[in-house]
């Protein structure tokens, strides 16, 4: 009993340290590249590198985790994300740099297992309030990342003192994962699908090089096109070998079956809206207004502390109510009614954004719409498969999400550098404009597929239970 006490606690962490390492690094790539006297360009693969290991190695390490227990494969990632900072901490080398970066990238297999403990370990009537603590703990902490850097990066410090602080916290992880997440005897039985991850992996890192290295390569460029189009031809191939073989990686199912189909493009979308609300305000407050005539010349620090801290804290507390929430009206009413919050706040920034009051406001309105949004979709998506698949199953979502992010990050990058004031590399104030309407845009969709969700009238109470995979059979 001691154990289970304490062990929403000790995963919360675990996730905690997941966002923290995500977007740490969002605010500091110029001073990275600064600091080694590297170009803009180069610098931006310290981001880049992160995103292509981890969409790489996630369902991997679900399948993994799935196979071989979670505890094992938990404290093993752990270990990885740790080697990874500390080299990033050591490292003088943009080169040893980026291998830090890819070791911290397998850290994006931390939430899927996370939730597959809670499964395995927590009491029924408690299941669906911990998965929407757990859940909403990923979108506040990325606030929190953002937080942080501000503190340990203020007037140009060595960035280096951020990945010391990632060395300290992943320890600390460590330590509750090896301490606090029990052992169990394995779920399922069989190997890895090797041949099928590798096609995935090669599928993942062709698109999502022509998604981050197009503005670079230039979007109509060959080197871009060519990525994007042996993508698609490798995704259709590693498509039909799943299909072909009895115990696929990704079964097919998982990406087609309707439920679970709505709450992926679900989460892409706010995976969307997240990052344009992380990524718009922080240069939005940071643009000095005597070149621009808005903006509000806030450096890294005010920019974490004035406009993100409280929308970070009140997201925390949007995450613990969650799940009772979730409990009385259903995850999707939960979802939807996110939906529409966000909607609000992206609506009320893009045509108000004249103050520092009404950057505060929205965020804190945003951040409360991830919070719901996390806390929804894992019980919608895990009321559809078998505690067997549940680390795969949130691996492929977790993927989706991190697209989702990665569209945010460099469509927005890409019309700040297109679109700028005239004689300077300021963007104009529209481009805003426009990235908060995306937002708002982002938040209905989300909310209207939502609503299109066919699932069983109590799917809430079916993740209590542990709706099988034979749920997703007969409804497919």
């Amino acid at each position: 009993m001691s154990t289970r006490r304490t062990l929403l606690p000790g995963l919360c962490f675990i996730v905690m340290t997941l966002a923290v390492l995500q977007t740490m690094v969002v605010p500091i790539v110029g001073t990275i590249g600064t600091q080694l006297g590297v170009g803009t360009t180069a610098a931006g693969w310290v981001l880049t590198a992160n995103l292509l290991a981890a969409v790489i190695a996630t369902p991997v390490i679900g399948r993994l985790a799935d196979l071989h227990g979670k505890r094992p494969v938990l404290v093993g990632v752990l270990t990885v994300v740790l080697a990874g900072s500390l080299l990033a901490a050591l490292t003088d080398s943009l080169v040893w740099l980026l291998v830090g970066r890819i070791l911290q990238g397998v850290s994006y297999a931390l939430f899927p297992i996370a939730l597959a403990v809670l499964r395995d370990e927590m009491p029924r009537e408690k299941l669906v309030g911990s998965m929407a603590i757990l859940s909403g703990t990923l979108g506040v902490g990325g606030g929190f990342g953002l937080v942080l850097t501000g503190l340990l990066t203020a007037d140009g410090a060595d960035y280096h003192r951020v990945f010391w602080l990632t060395v300290a916290i992943v320890v600390v992880a460590l330590a509750i994962a090896w301490f606090g997440v029990p052992v169990r005897p394995r779920h399922a039985s069989g190997s890895v699908d090797w041949w099928g991850a590798v096609l995935l992996a090669g599928t993942l890192l062709l698109l999502f090089l022509a998604l981050t290295q197009g503005r670079t390569w230039g979007w109509g460029s060959v080197a871009t096109i060519g990525c994007a189009v042996a993508g698609a031809l490798l995704g259709t191939v590693w498509w039909i070998f799943e299909k072909r073989i009895d115990a696929p990686l990704v079964a097919p199912r998982m990406l087609t079956h309707g439920p679970l189909l709505a709450t992926n493009v679900a989460t892409l979308f706010v995976g969307i809206g997240m990052f344009v609300n992380f990524l718009a305000c922080s240069y939005f407050v940071q643009t000095p207004r005597a070149i621009a005539g808005y903006g509000f010349t806030a450096n890294v620090l005010e920019a974490s502390v004035v406009y993100l801290l409280p929308g970070a804290a009140v997201g925390v507390v949007a995450a613990v109510i969650s799940g009772r929430l979730i409990r009385s009206f259903g995850p999707r009413r939960v979802l939807i009614a996110g939906a529409m919050i966000g909607l609000i706040g992206f609506a009320f920034v893009a045509l108000a954004h004249d103050h520092t009051w009404q950057l505060i406001t929205a965020g804190i309105v945003i951040n409360m719409f991830v919070s719901l949004a996390f806390a929804a979709l894992p019980n919608l998506l895990m009321a559809e498969v078998s505690a067997a698949d549940t680390g795969v199953a949130n691996s492929v979502n977790s993927i989706v999400r991190t697209v989702g992010t990665s569209i945010a990050s460099a469509t927005l990058t890409t019309v700040l550098a297109m679109f700028t004031i005239e004689g300077t590399v300021v963007a104009r104030e529209s481009v805003y404009t426009a990235a908060f309407a995306a937002g708002a845009v982002a938040c209905l969709v989300v909310a209207l597929v939502a609503m299109a969700i066919k699932s069983t009238p109590a799917a809430h109470e079916s993740v209590v239970v542990g709706a099988g995979s034979e749920h997703v059979n007969e409804t497919s």
